[in-house]
């Protein structure tokens, strides 16, 4: 009998995910690759960054995914070029994965418009690491205002501003403002959290601009009812260890 045809899929996310369980009884041979051994469900991360949920929570391991699934194997790896001439994934301990059909499947990042130094001082939303990240710094914020002397710092370091009205940004203000207006409301004795300021920073005329206007209007309108600030039609053009600039 012929070889079955080598199928390699990059990416256990959603697409990639699917595609290799939907190729199960088909006669090639899947090779599934991801420099994470789990499958991430990326819609709950501002959960985690907001310490609605801990990471264990919406990370699950790859493996359990197609446990039974005997035409597929999975490689914990990274993947550092392709070698379309030859038909083959270079990983970056060296080896190298042959193919004759191949996927490529490794999700978004986030952008900053041709900024990469506003990483440094904005953290994406994308990994596990980013969420775990803007964790720390949402409640290592509430802890040095407890501490700060200096009525203007102490303002400063209440005051959160997030980049991007769509839903995942829509979705981190309204959690933070959940966290500041009720949950961390009674923790602190020199510092009220009430008094945070938590502003939502869109480029365009509307928050969730991939949908219906009504569905914007509603955002918007329970977003102003937990206290958040929301700009449309405000382009960030700045961001440093100062603040954010707009316009």
């Amino acid at each position: 009998m012929a070889e079955p045809k080598r199928v390699v899929v990059v990416g256990a996310g959603f697409g990639g995910l699917r595609c290799a369980r939907d190729l199960a009884r088909a006669p090639v041979r899947v090779t599934l690759v991801d420099r994470q051994n789990h499958h991430l469900f990326q819609p709950l991360l501002y959960q985690v960054a907001t310490a609605g949920l801990s990471p264990g929570d919406i990370a699950y391991p790859v493996r359990s995914f197609i446990r039974e699934q005997r035409n597929l194997d999975v490689v914990l790896a990274e993947v550092s070029a392709f070698d379309l001439a030859g038909r083959r994934v270079l990983l970056s301990d060296g080896r190298a994965l042959r193919y004759d059909q191949l996927l490529v499947a490794t999700g978004a990042g986030h952008s900053y418009f041709g900024r990469p130094d506003w990483a440094r001082f904005a953290p994406g939303l994308k990994t596990i690491e980013d969420a775990l990240e803007i964790r720390r710094r949402i409640f290592m914020g509430f802890e040095e205002a407890e501490q700060e002397p200096d009525p203007a710092r102490r303002e400063a370091l209440l005051t959160f501003v997030i980049v991007g009205g769509g839903p995942t940004g829509v979705e981190l203000a309204g959690a933070l403002a959940e966290i500041a207006h009720h949950t961390l409301a009674s923790e602190f004795h020199r510092i009220d959290p009430r008094r945070t300021r938590i502003l939502l920073l869109e480029g365009t005329p509307r928050v969730l601009p991939a949908y219906t206007p009504d569905l914007s209007d509603s955002a918007r309108g329970q977003l102003a009812s937990l206290g958040v600030d929301v700009r449309t039609s405000a382009m960030v053009t700045g961001v440093d260890e100062e603040g954010v600039r707009v316009g």
